[in-house]
């Protein structure tokens, strides 16, 4: 028969001792907010969407002022002598006069007179091939070429011409600039506001998560704040939560938005040749938004993050403070 040896009693407390240090590192501790406790997938899709037009938003504000600027720089550099045909006129000496006259001034650096082929060629989309500019009364131009740091005297020029050229007429482009500058300032400011717009429906959006992750977890939240744990605490958790869940939608949105503009600028450059590609290109360049324009959308993307993360900090700390106010007059 065998003897059965009955373990001493101190030994078996001191087993119950070492059993208690490894139950517990094993076990491990659940977050205040678990993954799944919040649609997690639904809200980094929104937040990804909210990113994704907020960068499209910026990069179009980009490529219009980029556009209106190259526009006006070029246009600054011209300015136009149209000539009205008239009986008696003898328009190759009135454009020879216009010409000499203008190239007196300072700051012109050169004037170029538009031929008859080259007036023919400007009219073709109107009037067709063939067409005979002595038979028709169209007005002659003298283009000026002008220094953009320092301008020429327009105003004297203007009284010099019509007082030697009653019929010459002096475009300086002034109100095409006004216009250009009045059009990107109005295209900023929609861009922006459509951008604050768009920013704040992700911050209500993170509210209303917040806000559904702290109803699902309330009776957690409540013992442990009624036990001593700090809203700072409580807050910090929703704060790293929100904080992952932002970035994670802001990154898919800002590289979703430089991959599209990178396919602009990838077949802005593949259709240089092509009538689509130089309308295109005459409107809105060739779509690349440059260094600026990327590093605009990275700003984004940590924007969109910590704008979610502090959020809902702010979020979890009003809620707490209401459950104190409550509790207190209670």
């Amino acid at each position: 028969m065998t003897e059965v040896v009955e373990m001493p009693a101190d030994r078996k407390e001191r087993q119950k001792g070492w059993a208690a240090p490894v139950q517990r590192r094993q076990r491990k501790s659940a977050p205040i907010v678990p993954p799944q406790a919040v649609a997690g997938n639904a809200l980094v899709l929104v937040i990804a969407i909210m990113t994704f037009l907020s960068c499209l938003t910026l990069g179009a504000v980009t490529l219009v002022g980029e556009s209106a600027e190259t526009w006006q720089t070029q246009i600054s550099r011209e300015a136009t002598i149209q000539i009205k045909p008239a009986e008696g006129l003898d328009m190759e000496a009135a454009l020879a006069s216009a010409a000499r006259i203008a190239s007196g001034f300072a700051g012109v650096v050169s004037t170029t007179i538009i031929d008859r082929q080259a007036t023919a060629r400007l009219l073709e989309p109107w009037l067709g091939t063939g067409l005979d500019i002595d038979e028709l009364p169209v007005p002659r131009l003298v283009t000026i070429t002008i220094d953009p740091a320092r301008p020429p005297d327009f105003t004297a020029m203007r009284q010099m011409l019509a007082a030697e050229i009653p019929q010459a007429a002096l475009d300086d482009h002034r109100n095409w600039v006004e216009r250009l500058v009045a059009m990107a300032n109005t295209t900023v400011m929609i861009g922006a506001g459509v951008l604050a717009l768009m920013l704040g429906a992700t911050v209500l959006t993170v509210v209303f998560a917040t806000r559904g992750a702290m109803s699902g977890n309330g009776h957690i939240i409540e013992v442990l704040h009624f036990v001593g744990a700090e809203a700072r605490f409580i807050a910090s958790q929703f704060r790293r939560h929100f904080l992952l869940t932002g970035m994670k939608g802001a990154a898919a949105g800002g590289i979703l938005a430089a991959i599209i503009f990178l396919g602009f600028s990838w077949w802005s450059s593949r259709n240089l040749a092509t009538p689509e590609g130089d309308q295109a290109a005459a409107l809105f360049g060739h779509f690349s938004i440059g260094l600026e324009g990327y590093a605009g959308v990275l700003v984004i993307v940590i924007a969109v993050a910590i704008l979610t993360a502090a959020t809902s900090h702010l979020t979890v700390v009003s809620y707490l403070s209401d459950l104190d106010a409550r509790q207190s007059d209670g």
